[in-house]
């Protein structure tokens, strides 16, 4: 199975490299960034000791139409996508926080809601809510950025301006693009028979100091999908919703005990089950873009992705 864990490319008026947990990110000449998704699956902040075959393809092409669809609403860093796991945008500083919004209470608000805490970074749930309930509406339960192998952690706006990780003018335009992203992404979910449950959202500044998009968006790393066809009769049932996302992921890891913490090994991971997950990736990708997936030749990788981004450099 062919697939791209680790890049080392060396393009022409390259200035530095940056590491992060899926993606591979090269700074050309101050300029623009060449960022590469490759196919190393994230998991509780942990990544997995093996790759996802087409998961980085898969991850750009989504953010990709996702920001093409969210252009008019908010700008964003995108400037080409030269290979099938490459996206080329503006040089931008990015913001020291995610932007989470949920739509239900699943996943992470779902399980601080059962361990009995009400207030989520700031944010009060309602009393009397059973797990993929609704909102009344959403909410933005904010989290700071780790670096590679450090765990995400909850923030409230009012820490976040407290300690002054973004100023008070900046952060009214983080939540009100994320608002209006989360908004046409439901939009978008709908049309395609799916709900939008929850997601999150990176924002930069560039040189000029507008506040962009970047990274990924609307994609099943940063975001969860429910099939919206019976939604309702599961939740009266007290029935698991049908899911389209990586928590998928997260549930074969918690079942074989493993959550990211201290002490425990990450279980070992079938070239059967590694299909199974590829498989389910490309379902996501069909299904949330409505779009047949077609593959990119993985016989050489590296080699595609280095041709390709170096023809794109010198035009």
């Amino acid at each position: 199975m062919n697939t791209i864990i680790d890049t080392n490319f060396n393009f022409p008026n390259q200035k530095s490299f940056y590491k992060g947990k899926v993606r591979a990110v090269y700074n050309i000449n101050d300029e623009q960034l060449v960022m590469v998704a490759t196919d190393r699956l994230s998991a509780f902040d942990v990544v997995m000791p093996k790759g996802i075959p087409y998961k980085g393809q898969i991850l750009n092409q989504i953010a990709t139409k996702m920001m093409k669809e969210t252009e008019d609403l908010v700008p964003n860093w995108l400037v080409a996508t030269p290979d099938p796991n490459v996206a080329v945008g503006h040089l931008c500083e990015p913001f020291k926080v995610e932007m989470v919004i949920r739509g239900y209470m699943s996943g992470h608000a779902a399980r601080e809601y059962k361990a009995g805490k009400r207030m989520l970074c700031g944010v009060e749930m309602p009393d009397g809510m059973k797990e993929n309930d609704k909102f009344p509406a959403p909410i933005i339960t904010p989290a700071t950025k780790a670096e590679m192998g450090d765990h995400d952690e909850d923030i409230s706006r009012e820490d976040i301006l407290k300690k002054g990780i973004v100023s008070e003018d900046d952060y009214i335009v983080l939540e009100d693009y994320t608002r209006k992203l989360f908004q046409r992404g439901t939009e978008i979910a709908a049309d395609r028979g799916l709900i939008l449950v929850d997601t999150k959202y990176e924002f930069g500044k560039t040189k000029d100091g507008k506040i962009v998009l970047i990274d990924e968006i609307h994609t099943p790393d940063s975001s969860r999908y429910f099939y919206a066809d019976g939604y309702q009769e599961r939740q009266d049932r007290g029935e698991a919703q049908k899911q389209l996302s990586k928590e998928f992921v997260r549930q074969w890891l918690i079942a074989n005990d493993f959550q990211g913490l201290e002490g425990q090994t990450v279980p070992i991971m079938t070239d059967e089950y590694i299909q199974s997950v590829s498989e389910r990736y490309i379902e996501l990708y069909e299904n949330i873009t409505g779009d047949t997936f077609v593959k990119g030749d993985v016989s050489d990788i590296q080699n595609r992705i280095e041709a390709n981004v170096l023809e794109y450099l010198k035009s």
